[in-house]
């Protein structure tokens, strides 16, 4: 083993009861070296750095540290050894607060309590190296998702970490605050730390890895120096096969229906004259960063969140939402940005997860079985490609992020939902299953249904959208028809070079 290597794993196998996650994986990490990790959902990525951080101990297999062998049967003995995981499923106290968030784990203390002023101090210097202003002192349940990821980040590299791995750490950030990071990466990697960077954005490889690493069910198919390979390999490496950039398109014209929904110069605190309609069978975009009001915008056609002023309509009707379940009532169905926190019922099956908006019409004389879930999720299983048993009965956290996905949109479909309204629909979703989820959509369209998406990503709206718009500081500033939807034209658009 190198001395270059703070950490080598050597024929790492792990199963969970019947079912074989990894298969003998290899894998070193350089100090002062950037190395992405890389696979499908289900690829075996997760459990790999659980085993590293000590939340899962390996059937088989060597790990060791500066060249002696250890094993982790916790994760405060990782941690020990020098070793932090940032997951992508945030883990903090919401009614703590950003401070106290920071701490925790390391709390300082002073005469037996709490150092209250050394604990400010320490979180202050941690939000200050990541670039960030957030309110020290406020609870954590206030914050918005990037904010809250910030946080996580934060508690992770304020201590003396010798290799961090990060997970997915981008998914919820402002472009502003992932630059700030990969600058914090540099500077981490210039000090001698080791880190393993999952992503499934590769543009984020090539711009900060130096080692790539693939993963593909359980086993490693790639490893190479970052600047030896190109996105096609990398891609191959991941599915088994050439992932062409070509697909099915589809366009939509206008057919005089009338508006499935509809606003007149809708407004909140967040967002202000808003005016959009939406025809059966069109997929409209909004595209907006961070701070563009297009999640908060999307949340008030739902009843998420009011609106203060203006017209909301559903087929010609005007209404107000006080609550998501009147949006349901009139066939309103929605993806939240956080999946996890706001849409998993996650101790509950795939079956019962997609069943859950229709328990009412399912129920037989006020009861409900299993066999009318299971029924009810058989009908979607094929259309929607889920990877899971065709009975839905294993528990919705054992699914990768791209099926969960799937499944909360066939929960609006077997509730009859003509109107989608989704945010992030591909957030934390691998290269693979955003094609899947993309030709689903567009089937939807074509059965009629009519589908908005405030994303951040570019490329839910330049994939899908049959007509976009873009949204800064609140303000719709540009229109765009689908011939003239492109990556340039959205980013120009939100970075204040179009007009309205």
């Amino acid at each position: 083993m190198s001395p270059d290597n703070f950490l080598s794993v050597r024929g790492i196998r792990k199963s969970f009861g019947l079912v074989k996650v990894l298969h003998g994986v290899d894998l070193d990490l350089p100090k002062g070296s950037v190395t992405a990790l890389l696979g499908e959902n289900g690829a075996g990525k997760s459990t790999f750095v659980r085993i590293l951080a000590g939340d899962h101990q390996p059937d088989a297999g060597t790990i060791a540290i500066d060249g002696s062998q250890c094993s982790f049967r916790t994760v405060a003995q990782s941690r020990q050894a020098g070793i932090r995981l940032i997951a992508q499923e945030i883990a903090d106290a919401p009614t703590l607060s950003v401070a106290e968030n920071i701490a925790l784990g390391a709390l300082p203390s002073r005469y037996g309590f709490v150092d209250r002023g050394n604990m400010r101090a320490m979180a202050a210097r941690a939000l200050d190296a990541l670039g960030a202003e957030l309110p020290i002192d406020a609870p954590v349940s206030g914050l918005r998702l990037g904010e809250r990821q910030i946080i996580e980040i934060a508690r992770a590299t304020a201590g003396a970490s010798k290799c961090l791995i990060f997970d997915e750490p981008t998914a919820a950030l402002s472009d502003a605050e992932a630059q700030r990071l990969f600058a914090l990466i540099q500077r981490l990697q210039r000090s001698g730390v080791a880190i393993l960077y999952i992503t499934h954005r590769l543009d984020e490889v090539f711009a900060i890895a130096n080692h790539v690493c693939v993963l593909r069910d359980g086993r490693v198919s790639l490893k190479a120096l970052t600047r030896d390979v190109d996105q096609a390999t990398v891609v191959n490496a991941m599915v088994g096969r050439e992932v062409s950039s070509q697909h099915e398109t589809y366009s939509h014209a206008p057919k005089g229906q009338g508006a499935v929904l509809e606003t007149e110069n809708l407004g909140s605190a967040a967002f202000t004259d808003v005016r959009l309609s939406i025809e059966p069978g069109e997929i409209l975009g909004i595209y907006g960063k961070v701070g563009s009001g297009a999640p908060e915008l999307a949340g008030a056609l739902f009843g998420e969140t009011e609106f203060t002023r203006g017209t909301l309509r559903i087929n010609g009707e005007t209404v107000r939402f006080r609550h998501p379940a009147e949006a349901i009532r009139r066939g309103v169905g929605f993806l939240p940005a956080d999946r996890a926190r706001d849409g998993l019922l996650k101790t509950r099956s795939v079956a019962e997860n997609l069943a859950a908006p229709s328990w009412k019409r399912l129920a037989k004389r006020l009861m409900m079985f299993r066999s009318f879930e299971e029924k009810a999720f058989r009908t979607w299983h094929a259309t929607l490609k889920v990877r899971s048993s065709p009975d839905g009965s294993e528990q919705i956290s054992t699914l990768s992020g791209g099926n969960q996905q799937k499944v909360l949109l066939g929960r609006w479909l077997e509730a009859g939902s003509t109107m989608l309204v989704l945010i992030e629909p591909t957030r934390g979703v691998d290269v693979g299953a955003r094609q899947e989820i993309y030709a689903v959509l567009r089937n939807l369209a074509r059965t009629g249904r009519s589908i908005l998406i405030a994303s951040s990503d570019y490329e839910d709206i330049t994939e899908v959208a049959t007509r976009a718009m873009v949204m800064v500081r609140g303000r719709v500033v540009a229109q765009l028809a689908q011939n003239e939807i492109s990556t340039e034209r959205l980013t120009q658009a939100a970075g204040g070079g179009a007009d309205a």
